[in-house]
């Protein structure tokens, strides 16, 4: 299962790529922007379950996939960048193992606990 999910967010990795390749974006706009979406963990600064509230928000494939139809859709470049950078974060996420958080800690995400104290997944 878990070479699975790997697979599916290394196609989604280069599907990001792909189609920011085609936009009218110098080639250093992705990298520069590639941490953006992490400034959602300020809301960790509240306390772990609005942390989690606010990671999750940010952190969630059907907003990268709505802002890159959106994009498409309306000949908006810069709607289908911020789907793109979404989509190629979230993938690049997942492949290390950051999956959407639970309102206990950080550490614990869908797909299990993540850092020092890394077990098994975590009960729902």
């Amino acid at each position: 299962m878990k070479i699975l999910l790997k697979s599916e967010d290394l196609a989604e990795l280069l599907l990001a790529l792909l189609v920011f390749s085609r936009l009218p974006y110098a080639w250093w706009v992705l990298p520069a922007l590639f941490l953006l979406p992490d400034l959602s963990m300020l809301g960790y600064l509240a306390g772990p379950r609005a942390g989690a509230f606010c990671y999750n928000l940010a952190h969630n494939k059907v907003a990268a996939l709505a802002l890159g139809v959106a994009g498409w859709w309306l000949a908006q470049p810069t709607l289908l960048l911020a789907g793109c950078v979404l989509l190629f974060h979230l993938a690049f996420d997942r492949l290390l193992g950051y999956g959407l958080k639970y309102g206990t800690s950080f550490h614990d995400t869908h797909l299990g606990r993540v850092g020092k104290e890394k077990s098994g997944p975590v009960a729902a």
